[in-house]
């Protein structure tokens, strides 16, 4: 009984020094921001927000997801009836690379490997340059399992989502369900 402690007293501070270890080493996506502008701390639970719709490409499969403000704006008609969505609509949008099921009797593309996540965010006060839009990039790297910010600030998407100005600088519909 009396090595029991002695035994313990060597192992404990070993395993509590690999978690540590781990811990402090784990990338932590919540903690990248892109230059000047959006962090990826102000899309937390992005995850769970509704599916607005999908799109597939050469290159990547998408799922584009919007929080509740948007969701609502969108059911309400925005941006068709022409009224902008709200400030605080966010959207999400993360893009896999496409692979062909190994499962499905028929050939189907599915999402493989995670490429990044895009954000947006309408805040007429901080963007009010943009279009009322903020917008970030993070690209994932599997090989270290963690996210980088991409781009030069929270403008960066602006040139390419001008060309749907008429739309309140947004691609995606939402479509009937």
């Amino acid at each position: 009984m009396s090595r029991m402690p002695s035994v313990l007293m060597l192992i404990i501070p070993g395993l509590l020094a690999a978690f540590a270890g781990s811990a402090i080493s784990a990338p932590d996506k919540y903690t990248l921001q892109v230059p000047g502008g959006l962090a990826f701390a102000e899309f937390k639970g992005y995850e769970d927000w509704q599916t607005v719709s999908v799109s597939l490409s050469e290159e990547a499969f998408a799922l584009i997801l919007a929080n509740p403000i948007m969701i609502e704006a969108y059911r309400a008609g925005a941006p068709g009836n022409g009224k902008p969505f709200p400030d605080g609509s966010k959207m999400a949008k993360i893009h896999w690379k496409p692979e062909t099921s190994a499962e499905a009797p028929a050939p189907t593309k599915v999402a493989g490997a995670l490429h990044d996540v895009d954000f947006m965010v309408r805040d007429s006060k901080r963007f009010a340059d943009s279009g009322n839009w903020g917008y970030a990039q993070f690209n994932f790297d599997d090989a270290t399992d963690t996210f980088t910010p991409l781009g030069e600030g929270a403008a960066c998407g602006f040139a390419c989502h001008t060309i749907v100005a008429g739309k309140d600088y947004v691609f995606t519909a939402y479509p009937k369900r």
